[in-house]
């Protein structure tokens, strides 16, 4: 409304594949975007190509130019700008859950119907400790009620709530960059990893299979941040949500850490916590890539595998720059820390290790780091940025697997004590 004030006509280039991102965020500002619609991709043209995008836009410019600016739109809020309660019909479990699919309140699988009397269940004995701000890219505030309804509709119980809340409110964290990580072609999802006591009072599985069915736990909280993201917040699938292709990750990824087998501290005590204190941790995560060893007999090779299995052309780490995670599996872990490995010796090797050579990664692409500013060190990009930047766990069970996660690489690792209940 400034620029306006100031005779400055403010408006937006978009590609036509994303206009439903920008119509999104323009009804949640409560404004009347004016756009230039260009073709769809930018990436990837010749000069000509490329030219032609350009004069595309220099025209629908000019013509803006000569369009008065439009009213402001109301948005889908409630005056305080928090969500609001709807009242649904009285429907059958399989009734509520196509009546649910076709108001986009869902994830594709079934749902439980957020009944008064289930929300109300929900919320005995919640804390509402941690304040929550508004959530991209709806703006709205999500309330203790609409987190629990969710909850419900994810089949989450409600010891499970304090968790989610604390995820919550650990993806609202700036450093997270929640905005980008809903809106990225990336296929990230919300990574959640416990730590501490509420790991066994809620029975999640830090063992063999925990990135896999079979622990309600797992599944439900994961599933109901996604939830809470979608059904709040808006990131859905073709409007917010623009991953190229997404992943499985996006429906739950939510284990805990493997403490009683790992050698080495917690991890949420080597960020800083107390043993006793619950922690989560979020982060805007790739699905984990398996990294299979059952040759090697000492750590060292090991993590020559390791090293090997992170040196990846493709990942967004390498030009973004941000925390990536190595859940080794408890047996690799024994075999390290027999041979004298600590976890700041695993990460300065990785990082000294985990290289990219140059000619593993296209002409186009070395342009485009360049432009970010990455360069190459010595004829190899390194993953991320220093060995601070790979955080590692141990989880799993028998087997001589261990898994690397990269991120978003726009993002931080945001851990979040649990508020006792």
């Amino acid at each position: 409304m400034e620029l306006e004030r100031r005779g400055v006509v403010p408006f937006l280039i978009v590609t036509r594949t994303f206009l439903p991102l920008v119509n999104a965020q323009a009804r949640a500002r409560r404004v009347e975007p004016r756009l230039v619609v260009i073709d769809h991709p930018l990436g990837g043209l010749t000069e000509s190509e490329l030219a032609g995008r350009i004069d595309a836009a220099y025209a629908g410019v000019a013509d803006l130019l000569d369009v008065a600016p439009a009213a402001p739109v109301v948005g889908p809020r409630g005056d305080d700008g928090r969500a609001e309660a709807l009242d649904v019909p009285d429907l059958g479990p399989a009734d509520w859950f196509g009546w649910a699919e076709e108001r986009g309140w869902g994830d594709g699988l079934p749902t439980i119907a957020p009944t008064e009397d289930l929300v109300d269940a929900m919320l005995v004995g919640a804390v509402p400790t941690l304040a929550l701000g508004p959530l991209p890219p709806s703006r709205l505030v999500p309330s203790l009620r609409s987190v629990a309804a969710n909850a419900v509709m994810a089949g989450a119980r409600p010891a499970d709530l304090p968790v989610l809340l604390a995820a919550l409110h650990a993806v609202q964290a700036d450093e997270y960059n929640l905005h980008g990580a809903l809106a990225t072609t990336h296929p990230c999802a919300p990574m959640l990893l416990v730590n501490g006591p509420i790991r066994e009072r809620l029975g999640l599985n830090s063992g063999g299979n925990c990135f896999g069915q079979g622990t309600r736990a797992n599944a439900v909280l994961g599933r109901a941040l996604a939830l809470v993201l979608a059904n709040v917040g808006g990131a859905r699938p073709g409007t917010m949500d623009r991953a190229t292709q997404g992943s499985p990750a996006k429906y739950s990824f939510c284990f805990a850490e493997h403490e009683q087998a790992s050698p080495w501290p917690p991890y949420h005590v080597r960020r800083g916590f107390d043993a006793s204190d619950s922690v989560v941790t979020v982060m805007a995560a790739e699905p984990p890539h398996n990294i299979n060893d059952h040759g090697s007999t000492t750590g060292l090779e090991i993590l020559t595998t390791v090293a090997g299995s992170m040196a990846k052309s493709g990942s967004n780490n390498v030009y973004l720059s941000g925390p990536h995670l190595l859940v080794l599996g408890p047996e690799h872990a024994a075999t390290l820390h027999r041979d004298g490995w600590t976890v700041d010796g695993i990460r300065e090797w990785l990082w000294e290790h985990a290289r990219i050579p140059v000619d593993r990664i296209s002409p186009g692409n070395r342009a485009y780091f360049a432009g970010a500013g990455i360069e190459p060190d010595g004829g190899h990009y390194p993953v991320s940025t220093g060995p601070e930047r790979l955080h590692l766990v141990v989880a799993g069970g028998a087997g001589k697997h261990s898994a690397w996660i990269p991120s978003f690489g726009a993002t931080e690792a945001v851990s979040v004590r649990i508020p006792p209940t």
